[in-house]
């Protein structure tokens, strides 16, 4: 089981206003944001739902390979409101919402890359 996760960004702020817009159709808002002072190396920010952060970006600096980070959406619905929210928030296309049969039947999922090029995902698993 994962806790939370977290990577470093190259543009903090752009990140950070990425973020906000795009997973708010998941029911996911800034949670805990730390200063410099208080990390001790970046500024930091802690997204989630119900108050419990469990994916961070920080502001250290890209990394030089794409992540890929899938995010659970209750409904199909959901992956297409993700979608459109991260590419109005600046994301690139990276795969149209719709299903993957080739992961499994049911597997509906939308891929966007954020403004460090990692993969973002919203899947759903369950029937239409």
């Amino acid at each position: 089981m994962i806790d939370h996760i977290g990577f470093p960004v190259s543009d903090y702020p752009r990140a950070k206003a990425f973020y906000e817009k795009a997973l708010l159709p998941l029911g996911y808002g800034l949670v805990m944001e730390l200063t410099t002072e208080q990390t001790g190396h970046a500024p930091t920010a802690g997204f989630g739902a119900d108050g419990k952060p469990d994916f961070w970006i920080s502001g250290e600096g890209g990394i030089n390979k794409p992540l890929h980070v899938a995010f659970a959406a209750r409904d199909r619905a959901t992956v297409d409101a993700v979608y459109q929210a991260a590419m109005a928030a600046g994301g690139q296309d990276n795969g149209a919402p719709g299903l993957r049969p080739h992961y499994h039947p049911n597997y509906y999922g939308a891929f966007v890359r954020d403004p460090d090029g990692h993969n973002i995902e919203a899947v759903c698993h369950v029937p239409a």
